[in-house]
């Protein structure tokens, strides 16, 4: 595969996103773990398996040593696009985004990694928390209700191209679980927050309308999520996190 030809469309440390004709082509740095890489391929495969609209896993590669996953090219704009071009529509299309989630969320897929576990596992791996707020914030994780419905993990408007004809696809499945779905909500909250607070409040309420869910039920998820997101290591998030770890009531 000659990447000369493609369009590089995305560049993050750990990996390049291309463009390649009817193909997406995400390849990784040579020191990004297999592991990760492969785990992400077997997820997607998964969600594939529900039943969601994907863009499908064709390959599993290496391209001059390093390892790629290369998906169906899917034609549109991000909602992330679309809602910064057509402001006025903002919120004709956070609902649309909610109800899309909404519908993942009704979906099964048995074989995913586990929520609870994957959480624990990050908060444990925490060097910025000391003991006492790691075990506070386990505390907290596991009495939280257990379900298994499937979760994106990372559902943000990057992440859901818009076709022409209105037709929705969500990609970047490497954080998918089976776990609660006022979690993935948390996290989308999150990932709002991190850059326009009128958004994700606006997110929070229409998620909390179409599902009916009680607002203080997805709050109550936000220091877990946001000390999972602390676990990826980004600088520029960090002192935002914290603040969302720092106000916990424990009590």
């Amino acid at each position: 595969m000659n990447l000369e030809t493609c369009t590089l469309i995305v560049e993050r440390p750990y990996k390049k996103v291309y463009r390649c004709d009817d193909k997406i082509v995400k390849l990784f740095e040579a020191t990004h773990p297999k592991s990760d890489i492969f785990n992400e391929a077997l997820e997607t495969a998964r969600v594939e398996e529900a039943e969601i609209p994907v863009a499908k896993l064709c390959e599993v590669t290496q391209v001059d040593g390093k390892w790629a996953l290369v998906f169906e090219y899917k034609e549109g704009k991000t909602m992330e696009e679309l809602m910064q071009e057509h402001p006025e529509k903002l919120e004709e299309y956070m609902k649309q985004f909610v109800a899309l989630q909404t519908e993942v969320h009704k979906k099964s897929a048995p074989l995913l990694t586990n929520m609870k576990m994957k959480l624990t596992r990050q908060i444990n791996g925490l060097k910025e928390l000391d003991a006492t707020a790691r075990y506070e914030l386990l505390t907290r994780l596991e009495a939280m209700p257990k379900h298994t419905k499937l979760c994106h993990g990372d559902f943000n408007p990057s992440n859901v191209i818009v076709a022409e004809d209105g037709t929705m696809t969500i990609v970047d499945w490497a954080h998918a679980t089976r776990g609660n779905a006022s979690a993935d909500a948390a996290m989308t909250y999150l990932l709002f927050a991190l850059n326009d607070e009128k958004k994700a409040e606006l997110y929070l309420k229409e998620f909390c309308k179409q599902t009916d869910t009680a607002r203080q039920y997805v709050q109550h998820w936000l220091p877990i999520v946001a000390a999972a997101q602390l676990s990826k290591n980004n600088e520029l998030e960090k002192e935002f996190l914290m603040k969302w770890i720092d106000v916990m009531d424990y009590q």
